[in-house]
């Protein structure tokens, strides 16, 4: 099969299998990552998993702070690719790069596209409870995901798949995308697919959009919280209090009508919690207090008591 010269830009641990594919299978000859940032209590620059992996593997890298600026776009072409690779890097290319490599752009998507077009796919995709997710190659154009459909690659998305796990069961599915999609370019046979019909936004997450609303059904509270774990998490305030919740159970049985976000009881598997129109039970299996570690519910009662009357915000 024939090995293209090929760019590779990409940040996050998402990129790094398909950059480790990708380096398998052609002759990358350079690496575009974000610039280190500063990161932890330290605030140390620290690289970016993609940038990490590059240079363990002897792989060029190049992190400027605007890939459109003149300086760039020159060095870019310099290097002169034929085939430039992009998976989340976090930069808006220009036309003037899209044009450089002969054989076009190519980037890896996940979700199933025209739909969740945008920064946040996978986690939108899990807080609207959709049964379906997949990823998308497709050929870059100026637009914000809307190039010509390469491949597609479908999974299922149980009840309960956190974003963690999605992510991880999405960065291996797009290397095999990726790899696919590359040796039908090699051969011939790739088949672009305009696309057409119902699209929609995915914007980029941020610590707001956690809060929990508990006037929503547990079925949106549940999705909310496993769509945001592993980053940036839901949470709610207790006493003034803010708690991380990473994991809750749905709860078939109604009760008592109560204020949204008021404790209706604990149990072994954690913390009971009216929601909806306050008849509805969502139950806090796993969550993270103020300064301490994640941990299961049950283990948190262990050592703390909460209030007959108490309420989460």
């Amino acid at each position: 099969m024939k090995r293209f010269r090929t760019i590779f830009m990409g940040t996050p641990d998402f990129a790094v299998p398909c950059l480790a594919r990708l380096a398998q299978e052609h002759d990358v000859i350079g690496v575009y990552t974000q610039p280190d940032k500063p990161r932890g209590r330290g605030q140390k620059l620290t690289p970016s998993p993609v940038k990490a992996w590059a240079e363990a593997h002897g792989i060029p890298v190049f992190q400027p702070e605007r890939v459109k600026t003149a300086e760039a776009v020159a060095g870019l072409k310099s290097l002169a690719p034929e085939l430039i690779v992009v998976v989340a890097f976090g930069q808006i290319l220009s036309q003037e790069i899209l044009d450089i490599p002969p054989q076009g752009c190519i980037n890896v998507h996940a979700s199933l596209l025209p739909r969740y077009r945008g920064a946040a796919p996978m986690q939108w995709c899990l807080i609207d409870g959709v049964k379906k997710s997949g990823v998308t190659t497709m050929y870059m154009d100026a637009g914000l995901d809307t190039g010509d459909m390469l491949l597609q690659r479908e999974l299922t998305i149980g009840p309960d798949m956190t974003l963690a796990e999605l992510h991880d069961a999405l960065s291996v599915l797009g290397a095999q995308a990726l790899s696919e999609t590359l040796q039908q370019m090699a051969a011939g046979t790739l088949v672009r697919t305009p696309q057409t019909g119902e699209s929609n936004y995915a914007p980029m997450m941020t610590k707001e959009t956690g809060h929990i609303d508990w006037t929503k059904t547990p079925q949106a509270i549940h999705n909310l919280v496993r769509g945001l774990n592993s980053w940036p998490g839901a949470y709610a305030f207790l006493a003034g209090k803010k708690y991380k919740v990473w994991r809750t159970l749905i709860l078939d049985d109604s009760g008592e009508k109560l204020a949204p976000g008021t404790v209706a009881g604990v149990d072994a598997n954690g913390i009971n919690v009216a929601a909806g129109d306050g008849t509805k039970r969502i139950c806090i299996t796993e969550l993270q207090a103020p300064g301490k570690k994640k941990m299961a519910a049950a283990d948190y009662l262990r050592g703390h008591s909460l209030a007959a009357d108490a309420v989460f915000e």
